[in-house]
């Protein structure tokens, strides 16, 4: 199975750090991030991975290479212009059309989620066509109960009753009758495949998370 990663974007919010390099080589604990991912997904067993590239995209094939070095088999797709996550997915139809199944990730995230009960989640379901992992959401402040007109507790930077996307998907081939030539899946091909009720969700609780957004 492949994994798809998506290193494309501009990575406007961790400018001056983005000036001179993709977010996917932005370093974190000694590491680039891709780095991390790439770990990640071998814990799990996965070897083949596709990186969708646009912004600075010289910079990483020149990092990745072969992908030999870390011990895996990577291929690319090369984007002219800036498509969106749904088109920059939509432009790799090419290579993953004959997959069963593909991982698609963020490349800005760093998790050690396990990915194969999504997997299992879409695979089950033959009415699916693509699942999402979802993270409870913690709140970036602490939080403050009153009661009577008094402070009553503080409580440092809860996990909140919402879930978010983690940034992680499980997509059969179908998806790609879904998604734009340009645009955000987020915003094109995930609504309309919930409102027909053919996007799965697993709940990820006691799994470290974060995005390198900012």
């Amino acid at each position: 199975m492949k994994v798809v990663i998506l290193a494309g974007g501009l990575g406007k919010r961790l400018r001056p750090l983005t000036e001179d390099k993709p977010k996917p080589l932005v370093e974190v604990c000694g590491r680039p991030i891709l780095e991390w991912q790439i770990i990640w997904m071998k814990r799990y067993g996965f070897k083949d991975f596709v990186l969708l590239l646009g912004y600075a995209r010289e910079k990483v094939i020149e990092f990745l290479g072969s992908g030999r070095s870390l011990g895996i088999r990577v291929s690319y797709v090369i984007e002219d212009e800036p498509l969106g996550t749904g088109g920059a997915i939509k432009n790799a139809e090419s290579v993953l059309r004959n997959e069963d199944m593909f991982i698609v990730m963020n490349g800005d995230i760093i998790t050690n989620l396990d990915p194969r009960p999504l997997m299992e989640a879409v695979k089950s379901d033959p009415k699916a066509v693509a699942g999402i992992a979802l993270v409870p959401m913690r709140s970036p402040y602490g939080i403050v109960k009153v009661e009577g007109g008094y402070i009553k507790e503080f409580i440092e930077k809860p996990t909140l009753e919402y879930l978010i996307n983690a940034g992680v998907y499980v997509m059969k081939p179908e998806v790609f009758e879904y998604l734009p030539d340009k645009g955000d899946i987020e915003r094109t091909a995930f609504p309309k495949l919930a409102q027909e009720r053919r996007l799965r969700a697993h709940v990820y609780k006691d799994v470290y998370w974060k995005s390198i957004d900012t």
